[in-house]
């Protein structure tokens, strides 16, 4: 009798199988995303003029039900501080420059 010990075969591959998006779905949720946006971008708007002396190219986040904002140099701190005062709640970060986001396409 020798002392081998049995191995375990190791599992190769993804553990869960891809998500499959309809063209649908896809679309449906681009939707949802830009109309959340447009309700976070009026309040944007309103504070860029202002921030963008003080606090050019931080990040602001919104939480367009409360009309409350968190600004940060770091866009994951803002977020996290968001999350921590609104746990349950959607966000959306602009960055503060002219066009509210980073960099161009």
């Amino acid at each position: 009798m020798t002392g081998t010990k049995p191995t375990k075969q190791l599992r190769r591959g993804r553990i869960f199988p891809e998500i499959q998006w309809t063209e649908e779905q896809k679309e449906q949720r681009q939707a949802l995303r830009e109309a959340f946006r447009a309700r976070c971008l009026p309040i944007f708007e309103r504070l860029k003029p202002e921030l963008i002396e003080t606090h050019y190219n931080w990040y602001i986040t919104i939480e367009p039900d409360s009309g409350e904002y968190f600004i940060n140099q770091d866009r994951i701190k803002g977020a996290l501080e968001a999350r921590e005062k609104y746990p349950n709640h959607r966000f959306h970060t602009f960055r503060i420059n002219e066009t509210g986001v980073c960099g161009t396409i």
